[in-house]
């Protein structure tokens, strides 16, 4: 039995050294160490050997199978370094080619809009206000003089979330937190730019799309100075040449309102497709506050007024950087971002 052992030990040994790879090592772990293995066998059969014997005999195969299984062990460790050196020499980096650049992105065109008419506004003395996305059916609509059976709700398919709430349709909301806030303190001069939500979904309307809203409210504000603020802030956005037009229009929180236009920045105003052949491009609504709107914010309206604009980004940057489709804001089309880089 002893002679067995023996040569079941040079067997093993020669064996284990000479495995060529990780696979082929575990066969042979198995062949001599497994359950069924040949060292397992012999164990086995001490039975057959004289009693005496079988202490000796099994001892030396319990050394012997610590013996294997520490040659396996570092059989494997030395497989495993020869498979990461041929992996490093397959991948090995060459230190001396030059780096490859770092794809750098750039500002979305969205971005770059809200951050210019922040810009202009601001560098007129207006601060920035803020308000929930989720808005209540008092700030949207009763508070700007839009009860609930007027037919200027009609105009704003709104996504309700309860019969109090909903996704606000504009910035308009702001206006009325931002007086009640500050209320009776003068002036107010607010610009509010963030995300509104309408059921539209075409090439020109979005289910959620971005608003500015702004709003003045003091001692003798008239008409002119709505009139010089739009004037200044089409120049700043659109470049120094561009005309200006007021049209009378209606809204329920203004009185009187107006629609502003600028010349057409395809054809310089001469007429073309882009603006159906008038010269004109419109891009916001605007108004002197309703006095009801001055009331219900906790203004006296025989002792200030104000005035009012919002405007869609969208429209602002479709017009800016003659883009035809609303939708490519946000579609995520690398092809369409990098041409703003």
């Amino acid at each position: 039995m002893l002679y067995k052992l023996k040569e079941l030990e040079n067997d093993a040994r020669s064996t284990i050294e000479g495995a060529k790879d990780l696979e082929e090592l575990k066969s042979i772990k198995v062949q001599y160490l497994g359950k069924k293995g040949e060292l397992t066998g012999i164990l086995r059969s001490l039975g057959s050997v004289p009693a005496e014997e079988r202490p000796v005999i099994g001892q030396k195969a319990n050394a012997l199978r610590q013996e294997l299984e520490r040659a396996v062990e570092l059989k494997e460790k030395s497989l495993k370094d020869l498979q990461r050196q041929d992996i490093w020499e397959e991948e090995r980096i060459d230190v001396t080619l030059p780096g490859r650049p770092a794809a750098i992105g750039q500002r979305h065109p969205l971005t770059m809009i809200i951050d210019e008419i922040k810009d202009i506004f601001t560098g007129l003395g207006f601060q920035l206000a803020y308000g929930p996305d989720i808005e209540t059916d008092y700030y949207n609509f009763e508070a700007l003089n839009i009860p609930a059976d007027h037919p200027a709700r009609d105009m704003q398919d709104s996504f309700y979330i309860t019969e109090q709430y909903l996704l606000r349709t504009h910035t308009s909301p702001v206006q009325i937190r931002s007086m009640e806030k500050q209320a009776p303190k003068l002036p107010v001069r607010i610009i509010c730019l963030g995300k509104v939500y309408r059921r539209d979904d075409d090439a020109t309307h979005s289910p959620m799309f971005h608003q500015c809203e702004g709003l003045v409210v003091d001692r003798d504000i008239t008409f002119a100075d709505l009139k010089g603020t739009l004037d200044l802030f089409a120049r700043e956005m659109f470049g120094p040449d561009q005309r200006v037009r007021f049209r009378p229009s209606f809204f329920p929180f203004t009185e009187p309102s107006a629609e502003v236009d600028i010349s057409c920045i395809m054809c310089g105003g001469k007429g073309c497709r882009t603006c159906s052949y008038t010269g004109w491009l419109e891009i916001l609504g605007s108004g002197m506050v309703h006095p009801r709107v001055l009331e219900i914010a906790g203004y006296n309206p025989g002792e200030v007024t104000g005035f009012a604009f919002g405007m869609g980004i969208e429209r602002i940057a479709m017009l800016k950087y003659g883009i035809g489709d609303l939708r490519l804001f946000f579609s995520n089309d690398l092809r369409f971002l990098k041409q703003f880089s």
